[in-house]
C-alpha cells in the first residue's frame, strides 16, 4: 500500500482511517488530453484574429471550458475508502459504493465509460446489479485495503 495515503485521524470506534489511491493514467489518455488542449488553444488564436470580438470571447471560454474539464477529470480521480465506504471522485463526478455492499472485484479491461483513465481496471460489484469500473494506480494496495475492510470479499481475475 506504497502509494496510498491514509488520513491519520482514528475514529472513536477504534476503525482504520481513511485510505486514498489516485488513479492510474493510461498514456494515450495524456496525449488525448494534449491534443483537445492544443486544438482548443489553436482555436482561440485564430478566432481572435478572425471572428468579431464577442464570438471570439464566446468560443474561447468554451474552448477553456473543453480543456479544463478532462484535466479536471484527470488530475482529480482519487478512490477512497472510508470506514463505510468506496468514495470515487473525478473532477466534478462523484460515487458513493457502501462497503456492506461490496459482493465482488474483478480484473476488467472494458471500454465502457467509467472514472477509471486506465485500461487496467477493476470492476466493483456492489447492491443487486450496480457495478463500477475503477483503476487505482496501486491496484494491489487497494485490493489489499478492500479486502481488509470487506471480510470475505471474492476476487476473481476476468
Amino acid at each position: 500500500m506504497a502509494q496510498a495515503r491514509q488520513h491519520s485521524a482514528v475514529s472513536a470506534a477504534g476503525s482504520p482511517p481513511a485510505a486514498r489511491f489516485p488513479s492510474r493514467i493510461d498514456a494515450w489518455l495524456w496525449a488525448l488530453a494534449g491534443l483537445s488542449v492544443a486544438v482548443g488553444l489553436a482555436a482561440v488564436v485564430y478566432l481572435a484574429r478572425h471572428a468579431p470580438w464577442a464570438a471570439a470571447l464566446t468560443m474561447a471560454l468554451i474552448c477553456v471550458f473543453a480543456a479544463v474539464l478532462p484535466l479536471w477529470v484527470m488530475l482529480g480521480t482519487v478512490y477512497e475508502l472510508t470506514e463505510e465506504a468506496l468514495l470515487v471522485r473525478g473532477g466534478p463526478f462523484r460515487w458513493r459504493v457502501p462497503l456492506s455492499q461490496v459482493r465482488r472485484v474483478t480484473i476488467s479491461r472494458s471500454v465502457l465509460s467509467a472514472p477509471a483513465l486506465s485500461l487496467r481496471r477493476l470492476r466493483i460489484e456492489y447492491g443487486r446489479a450496480g457495478s463500477l469500473l475503477i483503476s487505482p494506480r496501486d491496484e494491489r494496495g487497494f485490493l489489499a485495503e478492500l479486502r481488509r475492510r470487506c471480510p470475505g470479499l471474492q476476487v476473481e481475475p476476468s
